[in-house]
């Protein structure tokens, strides 16, 4: 049978699984499913909807060294999906946050790691066998690919893909399909885009920009003013631009002449 603290508060509607355990202090809404072998521990906040499968691990303490037993948490929104064997660990207070969080509607892959105070959006794939590093931010509607490793401190832009077996150290801006060894810019995510259903008008924007700012023999900053001069204001145009001018790891590269044409 199960293990469910007295002290954890579960939401209606829920069903937990034969040999999984739920620890003290842990709040979990309603219509989840927790698998068999699942296991939360403690200061897991969970939304409505969610399904954690066989072997997941939920809240284990953070893997750094500097974290020394402090409260920290998970925070998962609604409708989330945690497949087998994933690993999600709480936050640290020494990152000033305290807390790692998974938006809604987003799906965990099996074997995929979150380290402490990372921050998953909302609709997001993390694909199996992929890890994100202590304090990484992935913005809503962005895919890591399978076998993808995220160092710590970068970001993904939202909408963003990152493809499969990639070893990402820098940001990776909205919009964009980055893959290769070393990780370069590949493009836009044009088949992600039209399934969210942005007009053509704003993918062809979306593809002038980053032209302007790889392809157009600027540095990165200069090609972000060529830009904000040259193009409307747009939400698009000033998502990408807020985000590479916040960027403190400096994005990607983009492809060299060679690496343009095989792709053509």
């Amino acid at each position: 049978m199960a293990t469910v603290s007295p002290k954890a508060v579960l939401g209606d509607g829920i069903e937990i699984g034969p040999y999984a355990f739920i620890d003290e202090d842990v709040v979990i809404g309603d219509n989840c499913t927790i698998m068999p072998h699942a296991v939360i521990f403690k200061y897991v906040r969970m939304g409505s909807g969610c399904t954690v499968f066989p072997g997941a691990v939920v809240g284990a303490i953070p893997q750094d060294l500097k974290y020394s037993g402090e409260v920290s948490y998970v925070e998962i929104g609604n409708n989330v999906t945690i497949r087998e064997c994933a690993t999600i660990n709480r936050g640290t207070l020494a990152s000033n946050k305290g807390v790692t969080k998974i938006g809604s509607d987003t799906l965990i892959m099996s074997y995929v790691h979150v380290a402490h105070d990372c921050s998953v959006g909302n609709h997001c794939i993390m694909t199996s066998h992929s890890a994100i590093a202590g304090e990484t931010d992935v913005e809503d509607y962005a895919i890591i690919g399978g076998g993808s490793m995220i160092h710590q401190f970068t970001r993904i832009g939202t909408h963003a893909m990152v493809g499969g077996a990639s070893k990402v150290n820098k940001d990776i801006p909205p919009y964009v399909l980055c893959s290769r060894d070393p990780i370069c810019y590949c493009g836009v995510n044009i088949v992600g885009l039209r399934r969210r259903g942005f007009p053509s008008e704003d993918i062809r924007l979306i593809k002038d920009i980053y032209d302007t700012i790889y392809f157009q023999g600027y540095n990165i900053t200069d090609g972000c003013s060529k830009v904000e001069a040259g193009f409307p204001q747009s939400e698009v145009r000033d998502t990408i631009l807020s985000f590479i001018r916040a960027s403190k790891r400096g994005i990607i590269r983009g492809m060299d002449i060679g690496e343009r044409g095989s792709l053509d």
